[in-house]
C-alpha cells in the first residue's frame, strides 16, 4: 500500500470525478454527450483539476483507444517554436484511431510557451482544426496571445475550497488506512491554500512517518510554520517588540529551515486573521508587497525580513 503512488492513484479518471468544480464540470460534460469539441483552455491555479478535465474527457470521448488519440505536452519542459514544429505538428497531421472523429492534444503549462511559439501554435490550431482539437491549460490566461485565446473556450478553474479538500484527504485516508487528527487534517487544509495536489503529496508524505498524522507531522514534513507561531511573530512585532520578534523570525528562518517565500506568504495569510484598522492593514500588506518584491528581485532575505519586522514595530509608534 505504501509503495503505490497515491496522487495517480487518486487522480480522476472520470469528470464526474473531479470535485470543487461543479458548474465547469457540467458544461464540459456537453461536449461529451455531443462527441464534439472545440479548442479550449483551462486557466486557474495548480491542482484543481484542469489536467484531470482534460484526460477525463478524453477517456470519454474515445473510450478504448483514447491514448492513441490524446497526446500530453508540458510547455515548461520545452517552451520555444520548435516543440510547435516537430512535436505538435507531428501528432496534428497524422489521422484519428479507432474511430475517432478528432484527436486532442493537451498541452500544460502553456502560458510558458515563448511569444513566437505561440504564434506558430495559432496557425497550428487554425491549420488542423479539421483533425486535431487543442487544450491548453495555463496559471495565467493573460500571457496567451489574444489570437490563442479568441480561438478557445475559455473556462476558468477556481481554487478548491477548504470543505472539498477536507472530504477528499479523509476519503484517502480511509481507503489507506490513515488516522488523521482534527488539528491535523485542519493543517493539511492550510498547507495546501487549495491545491489538493499538494494536499495529497503532504499527506503521503506524512503517512511514510507514521499512521497517525497529527499537524505537527504535517508542519514538519512540509517545511511549514505553525499559523500560531506567524500570528505570535506579527503581535510581537506590532506591539513594538523588535528584538524579540527578531530572535522568533531567525527561529523559524534558520532553525525550522523556511524560505523567505514561505514566510511572506504565510504572513500574508495570517494578517487577515488580525483585529487592524484599514489603515493599518493597508500599510502591512504594501510593506509585505515590497518585500516580496524585493526578494524576488535577489535582495538579501534575512535584511529583508528583518526589516519588514522593523516596519511593523514601528507602525504604532508612529
Amino acid at each position: 500500500m505504501r509503495e503505490e503512488i497515491w496522487v495517480e492513484k487518486y487522480r480522476p479518471m472520470k469528470l464526474e470525478d473531479v470535485f470543487g468544480q461543479e458548474e465547469t464540470i457540467e458544461r464540459l460534460k456537453s461536449y461529451v454527450v455531443s462527441s464534439n469539441l472545440p479548442h479550449l483552455m483551462f486557466t486557474g491555479p495548480p491542482g484543481v483539476g484542469k489536467t484531470a478535465s482534460a484526460v477525463s474527457i478524453a477517456r470519454e470521448m474515445f473510450g478504448e483507444s483514447w491514448s492513441e488519440n490524446f497526446t500530453e505536452l508540458n510547455a515548461s519542459d520545452e517552451r520555444g517554436i520548435d516543440i510547435v514544429r516537430n512535436k505538435i505538428k507531428t501528432f496534428a497531421k497524422t489521422a484519428p484511431i479507432g474511430g475517432a472523429s478528432f484527436k486532442i492534444i493537451f498541452l500544460d503549462e502553456a502560458d510558458a510557451l515563448t511569444s513566437d511559439a505561440q504564434s506558430a501554435l495559432r496557425r497550428t490550431m487554425e491549420r488542423y482544426s479539421s483533425n486535431c482539437r487543442f487544450i491548453l491549460s495555463c496559471n495565467y490566461s493573460s500571457k496567451i496571445i489574444e489570437p490563442i485565446q479568441s480561438r478557445c473556450a475559455i473556462y476558468r478553474f477556481k481554487s478548491l475550497s477548504d470543505d472539498a479538500v477536507s472530504k477528499r484527504l479523509q476519503y484517502i485516508a480511509g481507503a489507506e488506512g490513515l488516522t488523521i487528527t482534527d488539528d491535523g487534517l485542519s493543517a493539511l487544509v492550510y498547507v495546501s491554500g487549495g491545491d489538493m495536489r499538494k494536499a495529497v503529496n503532504s499527506l503521503q508524505a506524512a503517512a511514510f512517518i507514521q499512521k497517525d498524522i497529527t499537524a505537527e507531522t504535517i508542519y514538519k514534513i512540509t517545511a511549514t510554520a505553525s499559523p500560531e507561531d506567524i500570528l505570535n511573530l506579527i503581535s510581537t512585532a506590532l506591539s513594538g517588540k523588535f528584538k524579540e520578534a527578531r530572535n522568533m523570525l531567525n527561529s523559524l528562518v534558520f532553525d525550522q529551515g523556511l524560505s523567505a517565500d514561505d514566510v511572506l506568504n504565510q504572513i500574508y495569510r495570517s494578517l487577515f486573521k488580525l483585529e487592524l484598522s484599514d489603515d493599518e492593514m493597508i500599510r502591512l500588506i504594501d510593506a509585505v508587497g515590497e518585500t516580496d518584491f524585493r526578494v524576488t528581485e535577489g535582495a538579501n532575505e534575512k535584511i529583508q525580513l528583518e526589516a519588514l519586522i522593523a516596519h511593523f514595530a514601528l507602525l504604532r509608534q508612529k
